[in-house]
């Protein structure tokens, strides 16, 4: 098989205008020339966006290190304040307890003694923000001495 011929293009390098000749040099060149910048341009757009990635993956990885962190906290605190609304009930339905035998002292031996009225949270339950969940042994550390 043979190479197929072509014919001679009015723009080839041989013969024709010199002055078309240089133009079309030129174009070439500065079409190169645009064509190197136009991928460094993407070579540092594509450099920058990496960049920005990487600090934008270490972020979340902050944000999230940190948000872990808060939802701990916040867990320990509400537990604590699970702990110490068991112990406001308690304590209440004991000063209860005692206001009764007070009233049925009085009722017996007729002194007069000034028994202040406790709110009880049970008439409001709007104002109990959560249901409460004490262990048994709630009361058996740290509340021994109180009424002792």
């Amino acid at each position: 098989m043979g190479s197929i011929q072509r014919p001679a293009s009015s723009g080839s390098s041989e013969g024709g205008d010199p002055a078309m000749n240089e133009r079309k040099r030129k174009r070439m060149e500065s079409n190169r020339e645009s064509a190197r910048r136009s991928r460094m341009r993407k070579q540092k757009q594509l450099e920058d966006l990496t960049g920005e990635a990487s600090r934008l993956q270490g972020e979340n990885v902050r944000l999230a290190q940190s948000i872990k962190a808060k939802e701990e906290a916040f867990a320990e605190m509400e537990a604590a304040n699970d702990i110490i609304r068991a112990q406001t009930m308690e304590l209440a339905d004991r000063l209860r307890f005692l206001n009764s035998i007070l009233e049925i002292a009085d009722e017996v031996g007729g002194m007069s003694v000034e028994i202040p009225q406790i709110p009880d949270p049970l008439f409001m339950p709007w104002q109990i923000p959560h249901p409460m969940m004490a262990s048994p042994d709630l009361f058996l550390h740290g509340n021994q001495g109180l009424f002792a």
